[in-house]
């Protein structure tokens, strides 16, 4: 089994290789389009802005491999910034387009002058993720437990539209989506690579899901 990690000048790249491979998950970092296709999963990792993501995905037509290996079927894993650009929109420095493949948009965390709950902006650190629609199970967070912390760092969140909210997170006294299945895609707010024991389990989980 052979997992892709997407480049695309943005992200993580090596941290997100070492804790798969801490796992036993075989990867290897490309931007080309025939080795993204025919491997066997792929992962896009992030971290950045969104336009400047989208805009290096469009030049170099990723977004369109991306689209069409999600189109496979085949297990698809975004993180922070991968799963951003995984929505129609964001409102990040302007209002800009994503890829468009999962209903919804990604808004700033935007605390009332006077709130006693305002927090700091980005969201830097640990944060607990808690169930919400859909059970674990042969997810990505199977293995994890309710409650579980996670590292974050982000300013921008998604809100979806669809049925596909795994986790939700509270900063501040906003709730919000801390991670997503949409039929073969999985994606988090959150680095898994960062996150320790929990963060190392969604990597064992995806690789099981890999090996269905």
């Amino acid at each position: 089994m052979s997992v892709a990690i997407i480049d695309y000048k943005l992200g993580n790249l090596h941290s997100v290789k070492s804790a798969c491979e801490h796992v036993g998950i075989s990867t290897f970092i490309t931007d080309n389009k025939e080795k993204i296709l025919n491997s066997n999963a792929a992962i896009l990792p992030g971290v950045g802005a969104f336009k400047e993501g989208m805009n290096f995905l469009q030049k170099s037509k990723l977004d369109l491999t991306i689209k069409e290996f999600i189109d496979s079927k085949k297990p698809f894993l975004g993180i922070c910034l991968g799963m951003h650009l995984l929505f129609e929109n964001s409102e990040e420095f302007g209002n800009h387009l994503g890829l468009g493949i999962v209903k919804g948009k990604i808004v700033k965390f935007n605390f009332n002058q006077t709130s006693i709950n305002k927090l700091p902006i980005p969201q830097i650190g640990w944060n607990k993720i808690y169930s919400w629609n859909k059970p674990w199970a042969n997810t990505i967070l199977g293995s994890n437990n309710n409650n579980d912390y996670m590292y974050f760092v982000h300013s921008y969140y998604a809100i979806p539209e669809d049925d596909c909210i795994l986790s939700k997170t509270n900063y501040g006294g906003i709730e919000y989506c801390s991670a997503i299945q949409y039929k073969n895609i999985f994606a988090t707010q959150f680095h898994p690579e960062k996150s320790g024991k929990g963060g190392l389990n969604i990597y064992k989980n995806f690789k099981k899901i890999c090996e269905i």
